[in-house]
């Protein structure tokens, strides 16, 4: 009987240790991301090496290692490079306009050469604006994660970087859904 009562007690100590960690590890994760939040307004009034930055923080909070900015001029088509938290080496190019304009094809070829130049197993391309139809379809077609506007708010508010993965080349809308998202929430 005392070696049950100790058992039962062991385990819900236990259990309790594991509550209350996970819900620290939970309200580390939110403070994170509360403390790196920016609304797509700010980030918009941001200069390009500030992005830069931005993403560069994005990575280190999702747990991607070695992350350093490159950017600017002699930067071989990279702003950011580092691992992701599996290990696979990544090239990410950076890309702050306004939110009207695209990404043409040729600038995710540019990010193709980076990758083979920083010999990165993942090339990522993050924007404030959207892909148009055809660079979406090469970033694609090459294995490129794409992140437009819609998912650079999704990371900022809390996605992981890996998670985007999973929807990339989803999520940008048509036009007319732009201009109706446009209207109504100002962004």
């Amino acid at each position: 009987m005392v070696l049950g009562a100790a058992g039962t007690l062991g385990w819900r100590l236990w259990r309790t240790d594991r509550r209350l960690r996970s819900a620290d590890l939970t309200w580390r994760q939110e403070d994170a991301v509360r403390a790196g939040h920016r609304t797509l307004a700010e980030v918009d009034a941001m200069s390009g090496t500030e992005f830069e930055d931005l993403v560069a923080q994005l990575c280190r909070r999702d747990g991607c290692l070695e992350v350093r900015r490159v950017g600017g001029s002699g930067d071989n088509g990279a702003d950011v490079v580092g691992r992701l938290p599996d290990g696979r080496t990544m090239v990410i190019q950076c890309k702050r306009y306004t939110p009207s304009s695209t990404i043409a094809s040729r600038e995710l070829r540019d990010l193709l050469g980076a990758q083979v130049h920083f010999r990165a197993e993942v090339a990522i391309f993050v924007t404030t604006t959207r892909f148009s139809r055809p660079s979406q379809a090469f970033a694609l077609e090459h294995g490129i994660l794409a992140v437009h506007r819609d998912h650079l708010g999704l990371w900022n508010n809390g996605a992981s970087l890996t998670s985007l993965i999973s929807v990339n080349g989803s999520g940008q809308g048509d036009g007319a859904h732009r201009k109706r998202w446009k209207k109504t929430y100002g962004g």
